[in-house]
């Protein structure tokens, strides 16, 4: 496993972050692994040398942070020994104040997700969306008192435009507050649009890109047909990806298909590998149900492709609408 720095931060990740989004309450999704399934994936992971591990406090509605916590706490010697992450935003309850970004619910939320974890910090606490009713400045400056307070290392954010990471980067440049360091973006082969203006915001900037779904949900790893066919349980239960991939993406995967074939590899390796190669990517966040998902994702970190199988892979690519919030 390689380790880089975290955007222009001093943490040091591994180039494969582990997605806790799989593990936790079946009840809530049916392709979620409860905590018996979801740890031999996790020690697997471990032991390839992963250290870096994203979860939610929406996820399975807070019982993800809850597994995430128990499972590291048994497999790292150490707390100092992995790099810890999740998010603030979305609605935990039926209150006006159990959603968004307010002061109140961000000072609320960090204190649950520490309890939930059983940790008393994290390394990363990310806004999991753009809150368009709370002023950015309120915002920013609850999450400059959460790192103040101890309890997180760094900040970062999730899926938003880029103006609007702009300008939250500019509101703590304007009242001394802690910065994001790292962006969590929607980006793969087949939705592109974050290299027209995020990518290259933080590039420039030194942020982190972080990226949520680098195989489409299944999508690039093969989990659906053109002619409709769904080979596994998340593709037969997820109409978020119909809305999100058409069918000239198909295009894309017949060419990466193609590609892997001549390469005598797993589609999956040369799409996680063909992301690890873009310009400011960290570490793309995998979501794995099964070990050789795992085995994939860690093996893609040695896949090297030349400027010429980069440009085929993407060549076959449509255009899609700008998802700022996706």
């Amino acid at each position: 496993m390689d380790y880089v720095r975290l955007g222009g931060t001093g943490l040091k990740v591994s180039r494969i972050c582990l997605g806790m989004m799989s593990y936790g309450d079946p009840n809530w999704r049916e392709w979620v692994l409860d905590e018996e399934a979801a740890e031999p994936i996790v020690r697997r992971a471990a032991d390839a040398g992963i250290t870096f591990f994203d979860t939610a406090d929406i996820y399975s509605v807070g019982v993800s942070e809850e597994v995430t916590g128990r499972l590291l706490g048994r497999i790292f010697p150490a707390r100092e020994d992995y790099v810890l992450a999740t998010k603030v935003y979305q609605r935990m309850g039926p209150g006006p104040n159990d959603g968004g970004l307010s002061r109140k619910h961000i000072l609320a939320s960090i204190d649950a997700s520490l309890g939930r974890l059983g940790v008393d910090h994290v390394d990363l606490y990310q806004i999991h969306r753009w809150d368009a009713e709370t002023p950015i400045e309120e915002t920013m400056g609850a999450l400059h008192d959460v790192v103040r307070s101890g309890k997180a290392r760094y900040i970062g954010a999730s899926s938003m435009y880029a103006w609007q990471f702009a300008k939250a980067q500019h509101v703590a440049d304007r009242y001394g507050y802690t910065r994001f360091v790292s962006m969590q973006n929607h980006y793969n082969l087949v939705y592109r649009e974050e290299e027209r203006e995020m990518v290259p915001l933080c590039v420039d900037q030194g942020v982190g890109v972080i990226p949520w779904s680098p195989l489409a949900r299944g999508f690039l790893a093969g989990n659906r047909t053109r002619d409709g066919q769904r080979h596994t349980v998340r593709a037969a239960s997820d109409p978020f990806a119909d809305e999100l991939y058409t069918d000239a993406d198909f295009d894309v995967v017949d060419q990466l298909t193609e590609m892997a074939r001549g390469r005598g590899l797993p589609p999956a390796q040369v799409a996680l590998a063909w992301l690890l190669h873009k310009p400011g990517v960290t570490a793309p966040i995998l979501g794995a149900t099964r070990l050789a998902h795992l085995d994939d994702a860690v093996a893609a970190v040695d896949v090297a492709l030349s400027p010429d199988e980069m440009k085929l892979l993407e060549q076959p690519y449509q255009p899609h609408p700008v998802r700022g919030h996706a």
